[in-house]
């Protein structure tokens, strides 16, 4: 990874050209891939650009192929179609299994594939946005991908990468092993970056060759609107009794135990605390986990457990304090609200979280608690500091325009000379 002077990060002009009005006649048909195979990254983010996209009436028509196990409950924009796809679950880097008990693995990603076949023959795709994963999950997205370039020249292909993937020696390993720089070249014809280049330079530090870097743009971090009508944080107001509310969420919650687990054990005597905590669990956090979280928090009433929220916008915006994995879409969302945070990122199996948490304390926009640290001992000591520390100012190096550079990028018939829509 190379290091660059820390500025906001947006399209050079003569890198994005002036908008043209959309054709007459049909909307632009778009179809958004998230494999979500783990939390809910995936979803969310696709989620964010897919409202933006409806937000331009009569331009764009959208459907969104999602594996989410819980794409059902959540709040979907006006207008947007939904393709649930079997889902799987990632049990490693690189390995995954049927979600469903007694599935076999090949047959549901088998299933998978024919299905995303089946709707591309049916629909024709002006655009197809690729979500992360260049080959799809397991590589499920190469048939599809063959059968665009052969058979449907006008579909065009566009890949989404969040800011970081994973370290750049990961990143490079493993696509040499999957021949992605082929696919790259070969497959896709934009490749669109949800972060910024003063943050993390994707050529360079994936390797990529001279042609495929060309096809690069750098869209800012997408993140979610804020509603603009009133909606109320996911706790119960009556118990705050006017106290500051930390709030801590480790996105889907599959992996969150550890960390709420921690903060339970770091907060001191229900009598002795001037705060109120709001542990969001998440949807998928395993049952007998969450019993547990709920046996530590039993009779203290400074502690409230809440399963899910579909919009954890609004309960960011309200805390005084949030604690939270390093996940893409909380981080941008928490840099988006301005709000005190700090990070405690995963490790493993991607280190993703660990990068994007550092550059982020870097900046001074948040604290964070290195993996190798004693993490109960941490928050103790951080979560009282940071509630009583003035809010960090500079905000402003961080470009979050990135839903709007989409939808821009993708209403125009070229881009630099690459063909989008």
């Amino acid at each position: 990874m190379q290091n660059h002077p820390v500025v906001a990060s947006h399209p050079q002009p003569s890198r994005l050209p002036h908008l043209m009005a959309p054709a007459a006649g049909r909307p632009k048909r778009v179809f958004l891939y998230s494999h979500d195979t783990f939390g809910l990254g995936h979803l969310r983010r696709n989620l964010a650009i897919a409202r933006r996209l409806l937000a331009d009436r009569g331009t764009f028509s959208v459907l969104l192929l999602t594996g989410s196990p819980v794409a059902e409950i959540w709040d979907m924009p006006p207008g947007l179609e939904v393709q649930p796809l079997p889902p799987v679950v990632k049990t490693g880097a690189e390995r995954y299994e049927a979600r469903e008990p007694g599935k076999l693995f090949g047959m549901v990603k088998g299933y998978r594939e024919a299905l995303i076949l089946k709707l591309v023959l049916r629909d024709r795709p002006d655009i197809f946005l690729v979500d992360h994963a260049p080959a799809g999950m397991n590589g499920e997205l190469l048939s599809t991908l063959a059968l665009i370039r052969q058979e449907l020249p006008k579909t065009r292909v566009v890949l989404g990468l969040r800011d970081i993937l994973d370290s750049p020696g990961a990143v490079r390993a493993l696509w040499a092993e999957q021949n992605i720089h082929a696919l790259l070249e070969t497959a896709y014809d934009a490749i669109l970056v949800y972060g910024s280049l003063s943050l993390f330079d994707v050529a360079a530090g994936y390797g990529l060759n001279a042609k495929t870097a060309a096809r690069l743009l750098y869209c800012g971090h997408v993140v979610a609107p804020v509603a603009s009508r009133a909606v109320d944080p996911c706790w119960d107001s009556s118990r705050t009794a006017s106290r500051p509310v930390v709030l801590v969420t480790a996105g889907g919650g599959g992996d969150g135990f550890a960390l709420m687990q921690a903060y339970l054990h770091a907060l001191p005597p229900a009598d002795m605390t001037s705060f109120y905590s709001v542990i969001v669990t998440g949807p998928l956090m395993p049952s007998a986990e969450r019993d547990m979280l709920e046996r530590l928090a039993q009779g203290r009433d400074d502690v409230e457990l809440v399963a899910y929220t579909t919009n954890l916008v609004p309960s960011l915006k309200a805390a005084s304090l949030v604690v939270s994995m390093a996940g893409y879409n909380t981080t941008a969302e928490l840099i988006a609200l301005r709000q005190s945070a700090i990070l405690v990122p995963r490790a493993a199996p991607r280190a993703e979280q660990l990068l994007r948490a550092r550059q982020l304390a870097a900046l001074g926009l948040v604290r964070m608690v290195e993996p190798d640290h004693d993490l109960v001992e941490r928050l103790a000591a951080l979560v009282p500091e940071a509630l009583l520390a003035p809010p960090a100012s500079n905000w402003a190096q961080l470009d979050l325009g990135g839903a709007d550079r989409v939808a821009e990028i993708l209403a125009v018939p070229e881009l630099n000379g690459v063909a989008v829509a």
